[in-house]
């Protein structure tokens, strides 16, 4: 049987057991759940009858001590008496709706204490209050009606009822507690029989195979490739197990089978790898197990390629060396070349920067001539705008004067007719005769005053006259001087335009001429970085010349198939004696090679003259 299958049935069992413990154990509680709720309802029951009928006693006497006494304290009592009685049958009204018997005897108890009230307690109150006597001696004569016996006879029932299901319930909570207890006894003692018994049949089944396995596989662990394996036919996991380790054994055994042959290839390889450490490429592989024939074949034909590029390196360096010699020659012409050029553009460049000056100086000369000229055409411009304003005044002035003829011939006809009326009052004073002589005197005066004052308006009227001819001829003046004023403003804006055109050009030109003065200087500071960096090349040929024998020398320490060690190349010294820039001659030119390089870095020199760089 697998093991999963045991196992499930065991805690199965255990299971089932823990599950009918639970069961009885949850109807139990339920059982003492449910009994100790219907207690608490009873319990209440019986407390609220018990208020009740206190209430209805109370309320009795409260009501025999006031017809005894008239003490207002005791209809206190009376009244909350009724209010606890009332409450409490609302209450019990509520508590007993499953129990419609027990809810009727008290509704009825109720009932008959509200009739008690009405047709007792109530009216003895009243009458009490004027008529104690009548009220005591209709107590005595009828006790019996006063009493409240009858009122109390059903609830009595219903508490000795409540009091007999409390004991009922009381039972069968202990019942069931008892029923809770002896299933936990029980259960508690089948479960460790259970238990145990589950323990001991895996123990059995499972443990010691386990165990069994466990040390087996410890001993393959140690390297005992030989132990047998127990439990291989089991049908379960443990035979499954079992049969792994035995899968794992055989697999130790090739392990060590294979390890041996891989010590043996190492071995093999670590002594092929020494003689390669001594510079032997003539090294082979041989006789290797057929699973490690991939790194045999491997092996042998990395060194074999490594034997024929190292082979190929030892002639391309050769080619190197003499290549080497032919770039430091070309390098050496062209840096002198490089200085020479340097030279003339700094010259050039000199040159540039004084005409930069000059033409700058002359751009801000014009520059100063234009905002001159600017300046006067401004002046004109605003001379032209006094003068049109002189003009428009002269004319306001021109029609003032006419509007003042106007007002003097006004005044002329004012005097003439004044004379006529002086006329007129001189003829009618004389008319008049003696009676009339002041008003003639006064006439008189008139008259003399209107023809003076008509001479002094025909006098100012000549004058304006002259005036406003003089004005005209003012603002035909004016008009020409303004018409000038235009011309020589016209003039001059354009006189401005063509400074101002000149200014630009010249500014223009020194820009240009600055720009070009940025080029020669770039083309200097390039120059002389093209003369360091042939510095810089003649020394890495240099360099390269001392790496190329060292790489020659390094090679011919490996024996490889088929080639002897080449001869070392001796070392030229390629470094050129400093010269002044200007000492070359311009039409030098290098000398031909004619002789080809072999080698991955074959330098073939070019027939161009290089004087002409």
């Amino acid at each position: 049987m697998p093991i999963p299958k045991k196992l499930g049935l065991s805690f199965a069992a255990v299971i089932l057991s823990v599950s009918v413990m639970s069961g009885v154990l949850w109807w139990a509680l339920s059982r003492i759940e449910s009994t100790t709720v219907k207690s608490a309802v009873a319990q209440e029951i019986y407390t609220h009858t018990l208020e009740m009928e206190d209430g209805i006693q109370r309320e009795n006497s409260q009501m025999r001590g006031f017809l005894i006494t008239l003490d207002e304290a005791y209809l206190k009592q009376y009244y909350s008496s009724r209010e606890a009685e009332v409450e409490a049958a609302g209450k019990l009204d509520a508590l007993l709706v499953d129990d419609p018997s027990a809810r009727a005897r008290v509704a009825r108890s109720h009932e008959n204490m509200q009739r008690w009230r009405r047709t007792i307690g109530d009216p003895l109150i009243r009458r009490a209050r004027t008529d104690r006597d009548g009220a005591q001696t209709f107590v005595r004569n009828n006790s019996e009606q006063v009493r409240v016996t009858a009122v109390l006879q059903g609830l009595r029932d219903v508490r000795a009822e409540v009091v007999e299901q409390i004991a009922g319930i009381r039972a069968a909570r202990n019942n069931a507690l008892r029923t809770g207890q002896w299933s936990l006894l029980v259960g508690g003692v089948v479960l460790i029989g259970v238990a145990t018994a589950m323990a001991m049949l895996l123990a059995r089944s499972l443990g010691r195979p386990i165990v069994r396995l466990t040390g087996v596989m410890e001993e393959l662990a140690r390297g005992r490739n030989d132990v047998a394996v127990p439990d291989a036919d089991r049908g379960d996991e443990l035979g499954s197990m079992s049969r792994a380790v035995v899968v794992f054994r055989e697999a130790a055994v090739a392990k060590a089978k294979s390890d041996a042959e891989q010590d043996q290839v190492v071995a093999r390889i670590g002594e092929a790898l020494g003689q390669l450490a001594h510079s032997d490429l003539t090294v082979k592989l041989t006789g290797f197990p057929a699973s490690y024939g991939a790194i045999e074949r491997d092996f042998n034909t990395a060194v074999s390629r490594l034997s024929a590029a190292l082979a190929a390196v030892r002639v391309n360096a050769a080619g190197i060396a003499s290549g080497t010699v032919e770039m430091n020659e070309a390098a050496d012409d062209l840096a002198r070349r490089a200085e020479q050029q340097a030279a003339s553009i700094e010259e050039t460049s000199a040159a540039m920067n004084e005409i930069a000056q000059s033409v700058t100086a002359a751009a801000a000369k014009a520059q100063s001539a234009e905002n001159i000229v600017r300046k006067a055409s401004s002046d004109v411009a605003n001379s032209e705008d006094i003068v049109r304003r002189t003009v428009s005044a002269i004319g306001d002035i021109e029609r003032s004067s006419s509007e003042i003829a106007e007002i003097i011939a006004v005044i002329d006809g004012l005097s003439f007719q004044t004379n006529l009326l002086a006329l007129n009052a001189g003829v009618e004073a004389a008319r008049a005769g003696d009676a009339g002589k002041g008003f003639a005197v006064v006439a008189s005066e008139v008259r003399a005053l209107a023809e003076r004052s008509a001479e002094a308006a025909r006098d100012i009227s000549s004058r304006i006259t002259t005036t406003v001819e003089r004005v005209r001829s003012g603002v035909e003046l004016a008009s020409k001087t303004d018409e000038s004023l235009r011309l020589i403003a016209t003039g001059m804006g354009e006189i401005a335009g063509l400074v101002g055109a000149i200014a630009g050009s010249a500014t223009e030109q020194a820009t240009s001429i600055q720009q070009v003065n940025l080029a020669i200087n770039d083309m200097d500071g390039v120059t002389q970085a093209n003369a360091a960096m042939v510095e810089e090349v003649t020394a890495a040929v240099r360099a390269l010349s001392g790496e190329t024998r060292s790489l020659e020398e390094q090679i011919n320490r490996f024996r490889v198939d088929g080639a002897a060690p080449a001869p070392v190349a001796p070392v030229v010294d390629m470094r050129r004696p400093a010269t002044p820039s200007s000492a070359a001659p311009a039409s030098a030119a290098p000398r031909r090679i004619s002789r080809p390089v072999q080698g991955n870095l074959a330098v073939k020199a070019d027939d161009d003259d290089w004087s002409s760089f």
